[in-house]
């Protein structure tokens, strides 16, 4: 993700005499309850739990029910619910095996929609289950629901059968214009210096960083064959054709690239779904991190050039919040799940928020034997305090960060902290303006691309060279090489995992 990752955390700083609140506890005791809490009170209170906890902001849990009305209230008011039988524990371990059409789970559903509908109908009489359903899932046990009333939030957290019940679309940068081009923005460079970049046969650029991982001897043992890579992210554009009609081209052949859309747009009463061309640059640079072909035309090459990729456009921006960007990262990895030749996802997306819905989804495909690579977060030099991210914080994940050069500074825009994995090379210790190399939207002149974002793009395209040596490896086998070829491993960082990854090792293990 690049450097307007975190604005959100830029709004806030404003804020900074409050900072040193209770991050448990919101201020309502001065509020009319009819008064919702400002955009302003809300944001506050949760930059105040990112400092005092470095942990990500959970409405279950580190909001009252009053903050969590306020925030319906300056959104679209779609609530998130997540639901179960009320005799059931934990799903963390069994979320790919509920079937939600049985008849205690859907008896479960409707009581949910029931107990919703009993509380709003008091001032809408009118209202139907169809009405206040935005959306519900066909697999995974959550469902979205119009809600205004208090009442309703105190009622919800009080069932059992409810497993979280947190506001959707609220967007802490709603009113600005700074949320629309979070981590979007790319154009080709045409003044890289060439000691940022080594020429290959047939006429292709490897991007000097990747020499710090070893990928250009690997090569010679692995390019990705056969293995598919799912990418979550803004999209691809439909004017690199080197991400289209020329996939396949030069040393790159025999593979495919399919391109989906899971993102909608319009109000919660009426969504249409979007194409799945890139709006933003971001996805389509992932996407050439990973899978770029090694051509005759002069692009950057991907670390993977002979994998094959599904790409989704599951959000707008790298800041996923939204319900509509909730539901549509969520339906991708679900889609991506349940695909057998697809083995590594990789997700240079985050939120500072912690989100049911996603959870629910990155457990499903976790314990489906994917290997879900995720963005530890990125953000301003002066925000970068902040730990590592949602939902590369899940320990189902493999959280990964961008790293200098002289290999003991992060890059000046990288989160790090003890749930990051696996570091990256990809900033230059003396000019952080010299990152990795990546396709732009179109044509075939490189352009830098730096931050968490391009360390997880890079991490996927490695792990897909590994299970290109053996299409039947497991997860647990492909991590563990990885973890023997990193640079610390058997011991841990603190800050920076296990530490960047030897390619060359990692493939011949």
């Amino acid at each position: 993700m690049k450097t307007k990752f975190f604005l959100f955390l830029t709004s806030l700083l404003i804020l900074a005499s409050c900072a040193k609140e209770n991050a448990l506890v919101t201020t309502t005791e001065n509020l009319a309850k009819d008064e919702p809490m400002s955009v302003e009170a809300i944001n506050r209170t949760v930059e105040a739990h990112l400092q005092n906890t470095n942990t990500v902001f959970n409405w279950n849990e580190h909001a009252d029910a009053f903050m969590v009305w306020s925030a319906l209230e300056n959104s679209n008011q779609v609530m998130s619910i997540g639901y179960k039988p009320a005799n059931e524990g934990d799903l963390t371990r069994k979320m790919h095996e509920i079937n939600i059409k049985s008849s205690e789970w859907l008896a479960a559903k409707n009581k949910v929609i029931n107990a919703v509908l009993d509380i709003e109908s008091k001032t809408n009489p009118d209202l139907t289950a169809e009405k206040i359903i935005n959306s519900e899932n066909e697999t995974l046990p959550y469902m979205q629901v119009k809600v205004t009333s208090l009442e309703t939030i105190e009622a919800l957290r009080q069932m059992p059968e409810v497993r979280y019940a947190e506001p959707s679309g609220y967007d802490p940068l709603a009113g600005t214009d700074l949320r629309s081009d979070a981590g979007c923005g790319v154009s080709p460079n045409y003044n890289i210096p060439s000691s940022d970049y080594v020429n290959a046969s047939p006429g292709s650029k490897i991007p000097w960083n990747f020499y710090h991982s070893n990928i250009p001897a690997a090569w010679s043992h692995s390019t990705g064959d056969n293995v598919t890579v799912g990418l979550i992210d803004t999209g691809i554009s439909d004017n690199q054709n080197k991400l289209g009609s020329r996939f396949n081209d030069g040393y790159s052949s025999g593979r495919f690239i399919y391109k989906y859309s899971t993102k909608y747009s319009g109000m919660w009463w009426w969504k249409s779904l979007d194409a799945p061309h890139d709006q933003c640059g971001h996805g389509t640079q992932m996407a050439g991190l990973i899978a770029a072909p090694r051509s005759n035309e002069g692009n950057a090459i991907g670390v993977a050039y002979n994998c094959n990729m599904r790409a989704y456009r599951g959000t707008e921006d790298v800041v996923v919040n939204g319900s509509s960007e909730i539901d549509g990262v969520s339906d991708a990895m679900i889609a991506l799940a349940n695909r057998s030749d697809v083995k590594v996802l990789s997700m240079s997306i985050g939120d500072v928020f912690y989100h049911g819905q996603w959870a629910d989804a990155v457990y499903y495909t976790y314990n489906r034997g994917k290997m879900i690579i995720s963005a530890a977060g990125t953000s301003l030099t002066w925000t970068s305090w902040y730990g590592v991210i949602f939902p590369a914080s899940m320990s189902q994940t493999v959280a990964v960060t961008g790293i200098r050069d002289n290999y003991t500074q992060r890059c000046n825009t990288c989160h790090d902290g003890s749930a990051v994995d696996f570091t990256v090379v990809m900033q230059r210790a003396s000019d952080t303006d010299r990152t990795s190399l990546t396709l732009t939207m179109s044509g075939n002149t490189p352009t830098y691309v730096g931050g968490s974002s391009c360390a997880t793009a890079t991490t996927a395209g490695i792990a897909a060279l590994i299970w290109a040596k053996n299409l039947n490896q497991s997860r647990s086998t492909v991590l563990q090489k990885m973890k023997n070829a990193s640079q610390y491993y058997p011991s841990r960082h603190s800050s920076f995992g296990y530490g960047v990854i030897d390619a060359l090792d990692a493939v011949t293990q």
